[in-house]
């Protein structure tokens, strides 16, 4: 179910990088920009299939809980981001940082 569009409260770095020109945030706080995005609460079974998606488990991939606050009025709340590790995309930068993310050149996974 979609909550709404927030923002972080903490500024974090995001780039595309990588051979399929993924949009990618590291856990650095107080770098980069606030970043804007939609807010799901989902299941279980869903948050396990995004994990995968993200290789969660691989290194150089984490699922962090961070402090958002909705775009709109409301209260600051605690979700999950998934973030890289910089050493997966060491010479693979295709952007500077990033306040927003709109780039058609990301490769979806069924297209690899």
């Amino acid at each position: 179910m979609l909550l709404g569009e927030y923002r972080t409260v903490e500024r974090f770095p995001r780039v595309i990088a990588g051979p399929w020109f993924a949009p990618m945030m590291f856990n650095e706080p107080s770098c980069g920009h606030w970043i804007t995005g939609e807010v799901y609460r989902i299941d279980a079974p869903r948050l396990q299939r995004l994990d995968r998606l993200q290789s969660l488990g691989k290194p150089g991939n984490f699922r962090i809980a961070i402090e958002v606050v909705p775009l709109s009025f409301g209260q600051t709340v605690r979700a999950f981001a998934y973030m890289k590790s910089r050493d997966l995309t060491v010479g693979a930068y295709h952007s500077d940082l990033l306040e927003s993310y709109e780039d058609d050149r990301f490769v979806a996974p069924w297209r690899r």
